[in-house]
């Protein structure tokens, strides 16, 4: 049986392209032979295998983890798309913004055979690696794309036919992809369409959390797309574009560089409500049905409070000052150092500080140096040349100090880098620049450093296990995130987390000051888990009770209990004679009298009080 997809167009374009050197603008579409000719300038060979280096078990787990939210929102896609791709004789595949492949599922029958072409969990599949194919070219282009069987670049790959579609995250990044691959000889005529709708929801599913403190509006001209995958979504902070979706850049005629320039009350053309449906109108005019959502206030917000902090009830007046301050450092260059518990919010803090700073428009690029295996951080952080190791990309890395030009690089638990990337991570803030791993030129970054940890970095300087220089290049002015416990009003922080978890929920009054009187040793994220496990058990319409807390702080609630019950006893006691006295002019014998006592100890217990 013959292929649609290698029929006699594509077979004359090969051998027009690759035989005789002319661009076939006729037989294939004009992606294929763009990448065609990015393939041809890498000197890759058609009748080569590709050259696969597959990950080894800890690269992948690495790898898997840094892309788990992209996994969970689009887990019920893949779930979805899993039925068509067995009912296709297919698999669905999900992939980073390199091409790894994280999933795959499908039917097993040719996921076998895909996996022999190297369509496995842990393979690159970018177009400079793989050549010409779904995965790679709709990642290079940015724009859903369909390859079959000899359109591929490699001959090996003329068995597939494979449609893929990027995955764009709010912020306009690349966040993934998402395939469905199947044999040329399959009819899939329908598979790009099914992955397009299916992006549409893993997009939409992004704004599903993350934006607890901006306001968001969600519009469209149809008012019955509302809520669906189809309508726009727009994310607003003090009023600044901060994430949007592609539906809503084309419903208003934009393009991504409107993030972070254009504002609401230029977007939207009439005041929208807090609730409900409001007809407004585009900046151009255009008739809209918008819904605007806004982030629920602190309750009994103190002075200094700023609009925007909401999501952050532990930036009281004292916090927000020192954010100020922080922001002025960074601005003018300064590195900084966040100290504090596990859990008391120091990347928050650093996400806030970037909102705030003057890079706010550049990228926060957020790197948790203890969970890096030690052998990959040099490469992660500062990139690495062509061939610089094995199972190094075919074109390298840029790393993510690069990744941070014009933005804030973070670094969460600086405590556990090793003392040779220490060494050189001071010569690139010394000299700001980066030269990757193997060789090549040095490349000059323009970057703003927060550095984070709970350890005691002073301490460990002293034992020689952090490199001093660095150390007081870091903490010319050290900042200390408070632990939970030490706040004033722990309940407004409680009652405030509490309505974004469980929205028009209260709680009773004992179980109120159980939550309010615990120490918390894990902090806003042990809090934070908490009022989600709450949020689990709680039924709608009711209030949560003391019986339904964790047993650590029913047992912590309890033992405060009856450690405080004799001072109670004491108060009543004492407030007893006293009453007796008063109501007996004074007279210790008539009050002695009247609380069934001996005077003798009605004056012993009235000198000890």
């Amino acid at each position: 049986m013959t292929s649609p997809s290698t029929t006699a167009p594509v077979e004359i374009a090969r051998r027009q392209f690759f035989g005789e050197g002319r661009l076939p603008r006729a037989m294939v579409g004009a992606p294929i032979a763009r990448s065609w000719q990015r393939c041809a300038a890498l000197g890759l060979d058609i009748a080569a295998f590709p050259a696969i280096e597959p990950m080894t078990a800890d690269e992948f787990r690495h790898v898997s983890a840094c892309h788990e939210r992209l996994r969970h929102v689009s887990r019920p896609e893949l779930q979805t798309l899993r039925q068509e791709a067995q009912a296709m004789g297919s698999v669905v595949i999900l992939t980073d913004p390199d091409g790894i492949i994280l999933d795959t599922l499908g039917d097993a029958e040719f996921a076998g055979r895909a996996a022999q072409v190297a369509l496995r969990p842990g393979v690159r599949w970018s177009e400079g690696g793989t050549g010409t194919n779904a995965i790679g070219t709709a990642l290079y282009e940015r724009r859903p794309i369909e390859v079959h069987g000899g359109e591929h670049y490699f001959e090996t790959h003329a068995i597939l036919t494979c449609a893929a579609a990027p995955i764009f995250d709010p912020q306009g990044r690349i966040a993934g992809a998402l395939d469905l691959s199947g044999s040329a000889l399959a009819d899939h005529r329908y598979a790009l369409g099914l992955v397009r709708m299916a992006v549409e929801q893993i997009e939409h599913r992004f704004f599903d959390e993350g934006f607890r403190d901006a306001e968001v509006v969600r519009f469209h001209t149809d008012p019955d797309l509302l809520g669906t995958a189809r309508e726009g979504i727009f994310v607003f902070r003090d009023g600044r574009l901060i994430a949007a979706n592609r539906h809503g850049l084309g419903l208003m005629q934009l393009d991504w560089s409107a993030l972070n320039a254009r504002r609401l009350d230029e977007l939207f053309a009439r005041p929208l409500a807090a609730e409900g449906i409001v007809r407004s109108r585009g900046r151009r005019g255009e008739p809209l049905f918008a819904r605007l959502s806004r982030p629920p206030a602190l309750p009994s917000p103190g002075p200094g409070a700023r609009r925007g902090a909401a999501a952050e009830p532990w930036f009281d007046p004292a916090g927000e000052a020192m954010l100020d301050r922080a922001r002025r450092l960074i601005d003018a260059e300064v590195p900084l150092l966040v100290t504090g518990e596990t859990g008391t919010g120091k990347e928050i803090f650093a996400r806030r500080l970037h909102q705030l700073s003057a890079r706010a428009g550049g990228p926060f690029v957020p790197v948790n140096c203890a969970a890096l295996p030690e052998n990959l951080i040099e490469s992660e952080l500062f990139g690495y040349a062509e061939g610089a190791f094995t199972g190094a990309r075919r074109q390298g890395a840029r790393g993510l100090v690069r990744e941070a030009d014009k933005g804030i690089l973070f670094l969460d638990e600086i405590g556990d880098m090793p003392l040779a990337m220490q060494a050189r991570l001071l010569r690139v803030l010394q000299d700001r620049q980066v030269k990757p791993l193997g060789g090549g030129p040095a490349v000059t970054v323009d970057f703003a450093l927060v550095c984070a940890t709970h350890r005691d970095l002073a301490a460990l300087t002293a034992a020689g296990a952090f490199r001093s220089d660095l150390y007081y290049r870091l903490a010319q002015y050290p900042f200390e995130m408070p632990a939970l416990r030490t706040l004033a009003d722990r309940r407004a922080v409680i009652v405030h987390l509490l309505a974004q978890h469980l929205p028009g929920a209260w709680l009773e009054p004992e179980a109120e000051a159980a939550l309010a009187a615990y120490d918390w040793p894990g902090n806003f994220r042990q809090l934070a888990g908490t009022l989600r496990a709450l949020a689990a058990l709680h039924r709608p319409g009711e209030p949560v009770t003391a019986d339904m807390l964790p047993q650590p702080i029913r047992a912590h609630a309890a033992a405060a209990s009856a450690a405080a019950a004799p001072s109670r006893l004491e108060d009543i006691e004492r407030d007893a004679m006293q009453r007796a006295l008063d109501l007996n002019a004074g007279n210790v014998s008539r009050a002695a009298r009247a609380l069934g006592v001996n005077r003798s100890t009605l004056y012993r217990r009235l000198r000890l009080s």
